[in-house]
């Protein structure tokens, strides 16, 4: 027998601490259709720690972050799946489920990481770097992940890193992930200019200024904040380690030094938490809403595709980094 679907009504009451009343009844309609259309086509929807929560909480069947979602992808037993998230998450959803329709609602749900190198530069690089490995960050399109050796993320970056056994590696394109990781590891790291447009405006003011207004208050940082942040804060990791970490150490009152929709999302897992949102808005990760998902699921509208030459060493180079 087929399991009732829930409904938006029935899922208010997870949201209804960070979602008001009236904010929630433009989303009800749309809510349902995507849960009915869900199962019609059989289809997921992969959503990032940054989206909303009335996506992140109620239409969403793996959320995460980029690590979680890229490793979830590939065990996901559906014919479509949906990146509620951006551009360069849509297209490693793909090279991990190739025989799977990929769909991502939003064209320009971009990524300034992403934007900020070519396959050309990493080009470049090696010859400017001869026998260095690359690592490339997630947040690059595939094309640039296809130049590099092995791809990491945030929350393993470190280990992907060591685990090349070099005395130093070319890590691309985020200059502040690089230098926080380069502090934790003797292996010597060749940086590139790249900036995430959300964390890079954090500044070490920013914390102090956050402590003296609410005293005790316990700052977590990502990682692709600048070093002075990231040194200023109680813990620094990727939006899952933040998660963990406040799930784990009691903590009564939190910055999430990070996008905006991380602090609502963890809000309702934490009642009992008092978040501070000192947050950065993510302009392409708030490209995603309901109502485009609902037309990716009506219409495949925004098929992701990749360039079949390119694929094998993308995807060769995701693997690498699963298997770290």
């Amino acid at each position: 027998m087929t399991a009732a679907l829930p409904s938006a009504a029935s899922l208010y009451g997870r949201v209804r601490g960070v979602i008001p009343p009236m904010e929630w009844a433009a989303f009800g309609d749309d809510i349902d259709a995507i849960l009915a259309l869900k199962r019609q086509r059989n289809a997921v929807i992969l959503a990032h720690n940054y989206q909303t929560p009335e996506i992140f909480h109620c239409v969403a069947d793996i959320v995460g972050d980029s690590l979680a979602l890229a490793r979830k992808a590939m065990a996901v037993d559906a014919d479509v799946i949906v990146l509620a998230g951006v551009h360069f998450m849509a297209e490693t959803a793909k090279l991990l489920n190739p025989n799977k329709t990929v769909l991502i609602p939003d064209l320009g749900a971009g990524c300034s990481l992403a934007d900020s190198i070519t396959p050309e530069d990493v080009r470049r690089m090696r010859q400017r770097y001869p026998g260095v490995p690359v690592v490339t960050y997630v947040n690059t399109s595939a094309a640039v992940k296809a130049e590099s050796d092995i791809c990491c993320t945030s929350g393993n970056a470190l280990a992907v890193v060591e685990s090349l056994g070099a005395p130093r590696v070319i890590m691309l394109p985020d200059e502040y992930l690089a230098k926080n990781i380069a502090a934790q590891t003797s292996v010597e790291i060749i940086s590139w200019k790249g900036h995430c447009e959300v964390h890079e405006r954090f500044t070490a003011a920013d914390i102090r200024e956050l402590r003296d207004a609410y005293p005790g208050v316990t700052v977590l940082a990502h990682p692709e904040c600048p070093p002075e942040v990231v040194a200023e804060a109680d813990f620094a990791g990727s939006t899952a380690a933040m998660s963990d970490y406040v799930g784990q150490h009691g903590a009564t009152r939190v910055a999430l030094i990070t996008e905006c929709s991380m602090s609502d999302n963890l809000a309702v897992e934490h009642p009992e938490i008092d978040f501070v949102r000192p947050c950065n808005l993510c302009p392409h990760m708030k490209r995603i809403t309901l109502t485009n998902i609902l037309a990716a699921l009506e219409r495949d509208r925004h098929e992701v595709t990749i360039d079949p030459q390119i694929i094998g060493p993308a995807r060769r180079a995701v693997e690498r980094m699963l298997a770290v």
